[in-house]
Protein backbone atom coordinates (compact mmCIF):
# COMPACT_ATOMS: atom_id res chain seq x y z
CA UNK A 1 0.00 0.00 0.00
CA UNK A 2 1.32 3.85 -0.63
CA UNK A 3 1.09 5.98 1.85
CA UNK A 4 -0.27 9.01 0.52
CA UNK A 5 2.74 11.72 -1.26
CA UNK A 6 3.16 15.13 0.12
CA UNK A 7 4.22 15.40 -3.65
CA UNK A 8 5.27 13.93 -6.95
CA UNK A 9 8.62 13.28 -6.66
CA UNK A 10 7.29 10.66 -3.36
CA UNK A 11 4.90 9.25 -5.79
CA UNK A 12 7.39 8.51 -8.49
CA UNK A 13 9.58 7.06 -6.02
CA UNK A 14 6.79 4.85 -4.13
CA UNK A 15 5.84 3.37 -7.65
CA UNK A 16 9.40 2.96 -8.38
CA UNK A 17 10.09 0.75 -5.51
CA UNK A 18 7.04 -1.21 -6.78
CA UNK A 19 9.38 -2.48 -10.05
CA UNK A 20 13.29 -1.48 -9.38
CA UNK A 21 14.81 -4.33 -7.96
CA UNK A 22 18.38 -4.85 -6.47
CA UNK A 23 21.22 -5.38 -9.43
CA UNK A 24 18.91 -3.06 -12.15
CA UNK A 25 20.31 -0.71 -13.76
CA UNK A 26 18.59 3.03 -14.31
CA UNK A 27 18.75 6.57 -15.40
CA UNK A 28 18.12 9.72 -14.19
CA UNK A 29 17.89 11.86 -17.44
CA UNK A 30 17.60 15.74 -15.84
CA UNK A 31 19.33 14.82 -12.58
CA UNK A 32 19.04 18.37 -11.36
CA UNK A 33 20.41 18.33 -7.54
CA UNK A 34 20.37 14.42 -7.49
CA UNK A 35 17.12 13.35 -5.50
CA UNK A 36 15.96 11.25 -8.25
CA UNK A 37 19.62 9.99 -8.46
CA UNK A 38 20.46 8.78 -4.79
CA UNK A 39 17.09 7.31 -4.76
CA UNK A 40 18.02 4.98 -7.69
CA UNK A 41 21.24 4.07 -6.84
CA UNK A 42 20.19 3.32 -2.95
CA UNK A 43 17.03 0.84 -4.47
CA UNK A 44 19.31 -0.52 -7.21
CA UNK A 45 21.88 -1.03 -4.53
CA UNK A 46 26.35 -1.76 -4.89
CA UNK A 47 25.35 -4.22 -8.03
CA UNK A 48 23.39 -1.94 -9.73
CA UNK A 49 24.28 0.94 -12.33
CA UNK A 50 22.94 4.54 -12.38
CA UNK A 51 23.60 6.94 -15.33
CA UNK A 52 23.11 10.74 -14.39
CA UNK A 53 22.67 13.20 -17.12
CA UNK A 54 22.38 16.95 -17.02
CA UNK A 55 22.98 19.64 -19.46
CA UNK A 56 24.82 22.20 -16.13
CA UNK A 57 28.04 21.47 -14.37
CA UNK A 58 26.46 22.51 -11.41
CA UNK A 59 23.52 19.80 -11.45
CA UNK A 60 26.00 17.12 -12.05
CA UNK A 61 28.40 18.25 -9.32
CA UNK A 62 25.88 18.62 -6.61
CA UNK A 63 24.64 14.89 -7.77
CA UNK A 64 28.04 13.76 -7.44
CA UNK A 65 28.55 15.13 -4.32
CA UNK A 66 24.76 14.12 -2.89
CA UNK A 67 26.10 10.62 -3.92
CA UNK A 68 29.53 10.64 -2.64
CA UNK A 69 28.10 11.61 1.00
CA UNK A 70 25.38 9.02 1.40
CA UNK A 71 28.43 6.37 0.17
CA UNK A 72 26.62 5.49 -3.15
CA UNK A 73 29.30 4.87 -5.57
CA UNK A 74 27.51 3.13 -8.44
CA UNK A 75 26.44 6.36 -10.47
CA UNK A 76 28.50 7.62 -14.01
CA UNK A 77 27.95 11.08 -14.83
CA UNK A 78 27.16 12.97 -18.11
CA UNK A 79 27.04 16.58 -18.44
CA UNK A 80 24.85 16.45 -21.62
CA UNK A 81 21.49 16.92 -22.52
CA UNK A 82 18.60 13.93 -22.16
CA UNK A 83 18.25 13.71 -25.75
CA UNK A 84 21.69 12.29 -25.89
CA UNK A 85 21.18 9.80 -23.35
CA UNK A 86 21.16 6.58 -25.80
CA UNK A 87 24.21 7.63 -27.52
CA UNK A 88 26.19 8.57 -24.37
CA UNK A 89 25.55 5.23 -22.53
CA UNK A 90 25.77 3.03 -25.48
CA UNK A 91 24.41 -0.18 -27.04
CA UNK A 92 25.69 -2.13 -24.18
CA UNK A 93 22.50 -0.26 -21.92
CA UNK A 94 20.38 -1.11 -24.87
CA UNK A 95 17.40 -3.34 -23.56
CA UNK A 96 18.73 -3.12 -19.37
CA UNK A 97 17.31 -0.64 -17.75
CA UNK A 98 14.66 -1.26 -15.89
CA UNK A 99 13.98 2.66 -15.17
CA UNK A 100 14.60 6.05 -16.89
CA UNK A 101 13.72 8.78 -14.88
CA UNK A 102 13.01 11.95 -16.10
CA UNK A 103 12.04 15.83 -13.98
CA UNK A 104 10.89 18.41 -17.01
CA UNK A 105 11.84 22.06 -15.80
CA UNK A 106 14.45 23.61 -14.62
CA UNK A 107 17.04 23.28 -11.79
CA UNK A 108 15.79 25.04 -8.64
CA UNK A 109 17.78 27.89 -7.84
CA UNK A 110 19.27 28.42 -10.61
CA UNK A 111 18.67 30.00 -14.36
CA UNK A 112 15.05 29.24 -15.01
CA UNK A 113 15.80 30.04 -18.92
CA UNK A 114 18.22 26.96 -19.00
CA UNK A 115 14.85 24.18 -19.29
CA UNK A 116 14.22 21.39 -20.17
CA UNK A 117 12.25 21.62 -24.06
CA UNK A 118 9.67 19.67 -26.05
CA UNK A 119 11.70 18.67 -28.77
CA UNK A 120 14.55 17.35 -26.80
CA UNK A 121 12.25 15.70 -24.45
CA UNK A 122 10.63 13.86 -27.27
CA UNK A 123 13.98 13.04 -28.72
CA UNK A 124 14.75 12.13 -25.02
CA UNK A 125 11.79 9.73 -24.53
CA UNK A 126 12.19 8.08 -27.67
CA UNK A 127 15.69 6.77 -26.49
CA UNK A 128 14.55 5.95 -23.25
CA UNK A 129 11.68 3.59 -24.50
CA UNK A 130 14.95 1.99 -26.85
CA UNK A 131 16.98 1.90 -23.42
CA UNK A 132 14.33 -0.10 -21.46
CA UNK A 133 13.83 -4.02 -20.29
CA UNK A 134 10.71 -5.31 -21.61
CA UNK A 135 8.94 -4.82 -17.83
CA UNK A 136 10.63 -1.15 -17.72
CA UNK A 137 9.60 1.82 -16.93
CA UNK A 138 9.73 5.44 -17.52
CA UNK A 139 8.64 7.81 -15.25
CA UNK A 140 8.22 11.34 -16.11
CA UNK A 141 7.50 14.39 -13.51
CA UNK A 142 6.05 17.60 -15.89
CA UNK A 143 6.34 21.04 -14.19
CA UNK A 144 4.32 23.53 -16.42
CA UNK A 145 4.17 26.63 -14.75
CA UNK A 146 7.87 28.11 -15.99
CA UNK A 147 8.18 29.56 -19.88
CA UNK A 148 7.86 26.99 -21.99
CA UNK A 149 6.59 24.36 -19.52
CA UNK A 150 3.06 24.35 -20.75
CA UNK A 151 3.90 23.99 -24.52
CA UNK A 152 6.21 20.83 -23.38
CA UNK A 153 3.64 19.14 -21.50
CA UNK A 154 1.71 19.67 -24.81
CA UNK A 155 4.46 17.68 -26.71
CA UNK A 156 4.72 15.24 -23.59
CA UNK A 157 0.70 14.61 -23.74
CA UNK A 158 0.75 13.44 -27.43
CA UNK A 159 3.62 11.20 -27.32
CA UNK A 160 1.88 9.54 -24.28
CA UNK A 161 -1.28 9.67 -26.36
CA UNK A 162 0.51 7.72 -29.25
CA UNK A 163 3.16 5.52 -27.64
CA UNK A 164 2.64 1.81 -27.19
CA UNK A 165 2.65 0.86 -23.63
CA UNK A 166 2.29 -2.18 -20.96
CA UNK A 167 0.56 0.06 -18.50
CA UNK A 168 0.21 3.75 -17.98
CA UNK A 169 -0.33 5.39 -14.91
CA UNK A 170 -1.24 8.91 -14.21
CA UNK A 171 -1.37 11.07 -11.41
CA UNK A 172 -2.56 14.45 -12.50
CA UNK A 173 -2.98 15.86 -16.14
CA UNK A 174 -2.05 18.60 -18.40
CA UNK A 175 -2.63 21.62 -17.39
CA UNK A 176 -1.21 25.00 -17.09
CA UNK A 177 -1.24 25.39 -13.19
CA UNK A 178 0.33 22.20 -11.34
CA UNK A 179 2.33 19.40 -12.25
CA UNK A 180 1.78 16.15 -13.45
CA UNK A 181 3.49 12.70 -13.01
CA UNK A 182 3.33 9.40 -15.49
CA UNK A 183 4.55 5.94 -15.32
CA UNK A 184 4.99 4.16 -18.60
CA UNK A 185 5.54 0.70 -18.97
CA UNK A 186 6.95 -1.13 -21.55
Amino acid sequence: MIKRPRNIAQLAHAWARERLRAGDWAVDATCGNGHDTLFLAQTVGAAGRVAAFDVQEKAIAATRSRLEKSGCGNAEFFCTGHENLATALGTGWRGNVAAVFFNLGYLPSSDHAVATRGETTLLALEAARELLAPGGFISLAVYTKHPGGFEESAHVKAWLDAVPAQEIRRWGAHNPETPWLVQLVK
